[in-house]
């Protein structure tokens, strides 16, 4: 098994990263949230996950273990491919993810493309007890489902911020002030930003 590659960027796009290492051209498949980590970026170590088939061997890169581990378990589930786990992955970063499943809010999952009623409800029954919520999951449970939140992030990421500078700014005002509008939160979010 392959824990993790360190290398050159040579090649890098939203879906995956060629990293050269001892002049060899890895090709792992990434999250955005590992490509807006890894741009701007001449250098990386990813950490990795194989997918060996009959008819593939497919790697996946990661920034973080939480990522990973939570990829893993994603896999897990009957229906959640390696594709389905990364287009997850990619719209809900995994701290929100987690505490998403831990609340069992499945209509929060059914916005993502592919994943239906079913599948969103299966993923949730299937983790919610293997997730361990860590503490900035708990603290940010009631910021990360409101709907002020939820708008006051959407209207950031329009603006052209990462989704990651955007959440960590805005849970920080939603900690001193949970009861903020989403007009106020964007604009004490950009003088953060």
């Amino acid at each position: 098994m392959i824990e993790y590659i360190q290398g050159r960027i040579a090649e890098l796009t939203p879906t995956y990263v060629v990293i050269d290492c001892g002049g060899i051209g890895y090709l792992l498949n990434i999250t955005l949230v590992t490509f807006t980590a890894l741009e701007n970026k001449a250098n990386t170590k990813l950490l990795v996950h194989e997918v060996i088939r009959e008819d593939a061997h497919q790697l996946y890169g990661f920034i973080d273990e939480r990522e990973r581990s939570l990829f893993r378990l994603l896999i897990g589930v009957s229906g959640v491919g390696a594709n389905t786990a990364r287009m997850l992955l990619s719209s809900i970063p995994a701290p929100e993810l987690e505490t998403t499943i831990v609340n069992g809010d499945h209509r929060h999952l059914k916005n993502v493309k592919g994943i239906g009623t079913k599948t969103a409800e299966r993923i949730i029954v299937d983790l919610r007890d293997k997730i361990k919520p860590s503490a900035d999951t708990l603290i940010n449970q009631s910021a990360a489902t409101s709907d002020v939140f939820d708008e006051a992030l959407l209207a950031l990421v329009m603006l052209g911020f990462t989704r990651q500078q955007s959440q960590k700014a805005l849970k920080k005002i939603f900690e001193t002030d949970p009861t903020v509008k989403v007009e106020s939160a964007i604009k004490k979010a950009l003088a953060m930003m």
